[in-house]
């Protein structure tokens, strides 16, 4: 089901004409009386069925649901607040965006969602309290440098040193519809990595659980009580001592892509923890290359795609002139 009509902003609210909402629910629906007050608004909105539950019912809890004339006001919009939100607490207190530029790049940006291109090297997420230089905080930036001060929630995540775009809801209406994607399998991710030998196989499925390697502290391993994980791959090119592949994921298991190669004797190159190597490079040859999913609002097939990191661009053409 689509969700494309138009709306207003104003502010933290979402303004939608309740004759809209009632032509999407279909023509049959009875549309809300003006000025109606908000506990019929909101029973008027449950049974149209276009918004989940869980959030009607939390914005009415709040005051989040008014009419005002014909028009339907959904309080939407919410600023991070900087007193419980440790990230927004560090930006807020001025340097930290006041003449600053972004370090990962920014793909996507809207009112409803985000996309951050993510170096390798950088950490989605911090691991440990007031851990700065995190891809989340850039997303945060992102917003802050236009003057808008909407969180920014990660949808997935890469590991620290895999390159490539992450999705990121910029309200919790956005979070709630893609998260249901990412469990729906909906959210397609794509990615190029250089493997070390020839694979015997062109395309394949690795249908493996993957769980923690209990000899080795941050490691994985295929494993029979690990969790399920599928893994397809086709070869892009092949070279004298690695094989260039593509690769997609069914799910998204931690280290899923370097477990998975290395399970079929092709770890990447520079994946000293899965047992590749490499002369130069010092973390493994895997970026994300594409990032397909339905924006949260429009449900419009959304796909974007990264640029190839300059030392991935070293990696592939130095191991194609062996």
């Amino acid at each position: 089901m689509g969700y494309s009509m138009n709306y207003e902003r104003s502010g933290e609210w979402l303004k939608l004409s309740a004759e809209t909402l009632a032509s999407f629910a279909g023509s049959a629906v009875r549309v809300i009386e003006a000025g109606s007050h908000p506990h019929h608004v909101r029973q008027w909105l449950l049974a149209l069925g276009l918004f989940p539950e869980k959030w009607l019912n939390r914005l009415f809890s709040v005051g989040g649901i008014r009419m005002e004339g014909s028009s339907i006001l959904l309080r939407t919009f919410i600023a991070a607040d900087a007193s419980s939100d440790a990230i927004f607490r560090t930006l807020s207190q001025g340097d930290a965006v006041a003449g600053a530029s972004l370090k990962a790049g920014l793909l996507y940006y809207d009112d409803w969602c985000l996309v951050m291109d993510k170096p390798a090297g950088m950490p989605v997420h911090p691991s440990a309290p007031g851990q700065r230089g995190t891809l989340d905080e850039e997303a945060a930036r992102a917003g802050l440098l236009r003057g808008d001060g909407l969180p920014a929630k990660h949808i997935h995540r890469l590991d620290d040193d895999t390159a490539g775009p992450v999705l990121y809801a910029r309200n919790e209406l956005a979070q709630l519809r893609l998260d249901e994607a990412m469990r729906e399998k909906a959210i397609g991710r794509q990615y190029v990595a250089l493997v070390q030998g020839t694979l015997k196989r062109s395309r394949g499925t690795i249908n493996e659980p993957i769980g923690k390697d209990r000899h080795s502290n941050g490691r994985r391993r295929v494993s029979p009580q690990g969790d399920h994980a599928i893994t397809h791959y086709e070869t892009i090119a092949v070279y004298k001592r690695a094989s260039l592949v593509r690769v997609w994921l069914e799910t998204g298991r931690t280290h899923q892509i370097r477990v998975h190669m290395s399970h079929l004797g092709h770890p990447l190159v520079g994946d000293t923890l899965y047992g590749g190597s490499d002369s130069k490079l010092r973390h493994q040859a895997l970026r994300g290359e594409q990032l397909t999913f339905r924006h949260p609002w429009t449900n419009e097939e959304t796909i974007l795609s990264a640029f190839e990191p300059d030392w991935f661009t070293e990696v592939r053409e130095r191991y194609a002139s062996l």
